[in-house]
């Protein structure tokens, strides 16, 4: 088809949804409508661009002349399919000054009495914190300590009228057994007897007992741990048989492999109920 039919068939087209203003002129917003041109170096004329525009045209729509050069200050006014294209926000500013507000109402007319009221309460809650802490201190130190049972077995009597001459009582102490011999003067005088630079573990039979007839003792070998049998043994004293460890009158180590004496708790006299008391 030949150009210019081309040409006339554009040109007779009919343009639907076009907006125009009340003289007829196209409504457009969002094109930057440029009224002039640069320069060409090849225009024969060489003019250079025109500078005989100072306003924007009627037909600009919203626009503003920069440089010779219109702009529109609208977006354009029919979005693109499958496009949303954000409307333009416009801001404005005001030289005028922000009123602030007035907190006069609010302030203390007297300092002197706020600050009493200030030092009253970081008082009263320093007190309360302070009782807080102090409770919650004693309740951890009470659960610690020893309960009842326990203290029932820190401490315990033996009637000494009930253990005749020449035998042995066995009572519970803390768990483990004590040995208490009522001795004969020929027990006490054979425990005296011994050359304590002989021994394993030398200490004199006096250093042993606060009174001669009565002999306490923890009841445990000093080996490992295992309850020794009154009465047995070669020195008539106690006898371990789960190693063989021989211990005289006086509980002393005398034969075998234990490294150490049997071990003298402390203990009292009640002579007025006439007791003796393992204690610490």
């Amino acid at each position: 088809m030949p150009v210019h039919k081309i040409c006339r068939n554009l040109v007779s087209r009919k343009v639907t949804n076009l907006q125009t203003f009340a003289y007829g002129g196209p409504y457009v917003p969002g094109i930057n409508l440029k009224a002039v041109a640069s320069a060409d170096p090849h225009d024969e004329h060489s003019h250079g661009p025109r500078a005989d525009l100072n306003a924007a045209p009627r037909w600009t729509s919203r626009s503003v002349v920069r440089g010779n050069t219109l702009f529109s200050t609208t977006r354009v006014n029919v979005e693109p399919a499958g496009v949303r294209v954000m409307p333009v926000r416009n801001f404005s500013s005001s030289t005028r000054a922000l009123d602030a507000p007035d907190f006069n109402a609010y302030r203390v007319k007297n300092t002197d009495v706020n600050r009493a009221f200030s030092y009253f309460m970081v008082g009263t809650f320093g007190a309360i914190a302070a009782s807080s802490a102090r409770s919650t201190v004693t309740n951890f130190l009470s659960s610690m300590s020893a309960s009842s049972d326990v203290l029932a077995l820190a401490k315990v009597e033996v009637d000494m009228g009930n253990i005749p001459l020449g035998k042995n009582a066995i009572i519970k102490w803390r768990g483990k057994p004590i040995f208490v011999r009522h001795r004969t003067e020929d027990e006490i005088k054979e425990a005296e007897s011994v050359d304590v630079a002989k021994l394993r573990d030398p200490q004199e039979d006096a250093d042993r007992v606060k009174r001669a007839e009565w002999l306490v003792m923890v009841g445990v070998c000093t080996h490992l741990g295992c309850v020794p049998i009154g009465e047995a043994g070669e020195y008539d004293g106690w006898f371990c048989p789960c190693h063989g460890s021989h211990y005289d009158i006086s509980g002393r180590i005398r034969k075998g492999p234990a490294p150490l004496n049997l071990e003298v708790p402390e203990y009292d006299f009640n002579d007025g109920e006439n007791k003796t008391n393992p204690a610490d």
